[in-house]
């Protein structure tokens, strides 16, 4: 089953060169394909990612689940990281309209450390049954998709060179199989497991809601942009529901 997780990941590192190579293509259907993106990660962080974290963490921490607290814990972290960089770019646009390639090379990177993240919490949830790891594998090959995307634009909107981009995208698009094939060499308990995977759900919801789905609506608040998301996040209630038949 552990191996499963990297060749999810292989697949993870092929959907993130795909977004990349999107990127630099995409026309005016980039909407729709984060709209279903962040509609899809939604519905695996409510649906199937917390529940099960809630259930494998058990233990509670002053009244409230652990599992619960690092769900809160995940999506503040990913909050307060997004702002440190938008506060660094303010510190350095000492010209209006100045593009900072440091910047673009700084959120790229988070980007990449946020996929080595996704191949652990892939092989963490490989580790908990084939559900489960099914279902991070949903949320993680769809956004994996936008984090492609989203990696090489970055780089490129500050100014940096083409082959910095590539890199960039490369880098990010192998750092989920490192994170998936670095848990074939241990096995977490289940008590862990739940409380990563709480704090990865956390971190998850905030990308979904707080830069997938605004870039999805930014330039195109359309009815079909919503449609996607909401069938994104009906699908993985079809999934989780004929997984518990």
């Amino acid at each position: 089953m552990a191996f499963m997780a990297v060749l999810v990941a292989l697949g993870a590192f092929l959907m993130t060169l795909f977004g990349g190579w999107v990127a630099q293509r995409v026309t005016d259907r980039r909407h729709l394909v984060l709209g279903l993106a962040g509609g899809l990660m939604l519905g695996v962080v409510g649906l199937d990612l917390l529940p099960e974290a809630l259930e494998a963490a058990g233990n509670e921490v002053f009244g409230v689940p652990a599992a619960l607290l690092l769900f809160v814990g995940g999506f503040l972290a990913a909050h307060v990281g997004e702002h440190l960089l938008a506060g660094r770019h303010a510190a350095h646009g000492g010209v209006e309209g100045e593009r900072i390639p440091e910047v673009g090379m700084t959120a790229a990177s988070a980007m990449v450390a946020h996929s080595l993240m996704d191949g652990i919490a892939l092989g963490a949830a490989f580790q908990i049954g084939g559900g489960m790891g099914l279902a991070v594998a949903l949320a993680v090959l769809a956004h994996d998709f936008a984090d492609g995307f989203n990696t090489y634009t970055l780089t490129r909107v500050y100014g940096n060179a083409r082959r910095k981009a590539l890199a960039m995208l490369f880098a990010d698009a192998a750092a989920p199989v490192v994170g998936a094939a670095s848990t074939l060499l241990f096995t977490l308990p289940a008590e862990l497991l739940g409380c990563y995977l709480g704090f990865f759900g956390g971190v998850l919801l905030y990308l979904a809601a707080a830069e997938i789905l605004p870039e999805a609506h930014h330039d195109h608040p359309a009815r079909s942009t919503l449609l996607c998301t909401t069938a994104g996040a009906g699908f993985v209630w079809l999934v989780v529901g004929l997984a518990a038949e």
